[in-house]
């Protein structure tokens, strides 16, 4: 059963959970883990790859756009609106306003959320959502 944690950051700037989001990533690539970061549209994809390449000097991240085709090395992360692929399934960032679609060999889910109404509610449901579905689930707050 996966284990899920929620980030609530105080500000309701998107750029900054975006920023922050790049930060988790870069910790998990680090630690070697090949994740996806599921987002709700092309658009939104293409803003965390772009930042990716440019949220801190010197940092080097292989990430890419996932439109269904596998990338040619499994070392990379993956970004995109569709299910993720298999070696993709372990660890999810969900940046999307929607529930994921989860496999058996999922065993963490970061959400990370801005402080406005409506991330807030969104993230409300889905934290409902994975409590009944029987998943551990923690909150940090002090970012």
């Amino acid at each position: 059963m996966a284990e899920v944690s929620f980030y609530i950051l105080p500000t309701e700037s998107l750029e900054d959970r975006y920023l922050f989001a790049c930060k988790l990533i870069e910790k998990a690539y680090r630690s070697g883990s090949f994740c996806y970061v599921l987002t709700d549209d092309a658009e939104q994809s293409r803003i965390i790859d772009d930042l990716l390449w440019t949220f801190r000097a010197g940092s080097f991240i292989p990430h890419q756009i996932y439109s269904g085709e596998l990338p040619d090395t499994e070392k990379v992360i993956l970004i995109g609106s569709l299910v993720a692929p298999e070696h993709w399934q372990k660890t999810l960032f969900n940046l999307s306003s929607r529930y994921p679609d989860l496999k058996p060999q999922t065993e963490r889910i970061l959400e990370i959320l801005d402080n406005s109404e409506t991330t807030k509610e969104a993230g409300r449901n889905r934290y409902r959502q994975y409590q009944q579905s029987g998943m551990t689930v923690t909150t940090h707050k002090d970012w």
